[in-house]
């Protein structure tokens, strides 16, 4: 029968380290608040991504609408300039500058809208940029704590922390910004 040999730290220098202890629960907190942070990083640069791309939509559809406009004024010019019966030709020209300001009205407001996303992709980017430097604080944190492992020097998870708060008051920062 085979024995079983399990090992529970006792015997093996562990026993009375208290501040290990300790350092063992600082590593797994700074690790559940990196989770939290990179979570946040990702979706910030998903939302600024899906942004950014129906801005880039509202302005293809302004640029559409200003080619619109733009014809309306040239078919109205040329209806001005062939038509030999003012009578039968005022209504199409009519019609193409009713057109006409119709498209440039649409392209007004569209033009704000575009703006509008253009300003939330620039929070967002700025937003995700202080999780990702989050992110770099609290995995030097949590490196920076786990030498104490190794090292057995205290202030190596004294660095660590002081990293992690660091990114956890810009992961704050980040998601109230």
């Amino acid at each position: 029968m085979a024995e079983v040999e399990i090992h529970t730290g006792h015997g093996h220098g562990q026993e009375g380290d208290e501040f290990g202890r300790g350092v063992g629960i600082l590593v797994g907190v700074i690790g559940i608040v990196l989770a939290l942070a990179t979570i946040g990083a990702h979706r910030a640069h998903s939302a600024t991504i899906i942004t950014r791309t129906e801005a880039n939509d509202k302005w293809a559809f302004y640029q559409a609408k200003k080619e619109r406009a733009h014809l309306q004024d040239v078919g109205a010019e040329l209806a001005e300039a062939l038509g030999s019966d003012p009578a039968r030709v005022k209504p199409v020209i009519d019609k193409f500058r009713s057109d006409e300001q119709r498209y440039q009205h649409e392209s007004d407001d569209l033009i704000k809208e575009a703006r509008a996303l253009e300003d939330e992709v620039k929070h967002l980017e700025s937003r995700a940029l202080w999780l990702d430097l989050s992110e770099g604080f609290l995995e030097l944190g949590l490196v920076m704590s786990s030498l104490y492992f190794l090292a057995k020097r205290r202030f190596f998870p004294v660095l660590g922390a002081l990293a992690a708060l660091t990114g956890a008051t810009l992961a704050v920062w980040g998601v109230i910004l």
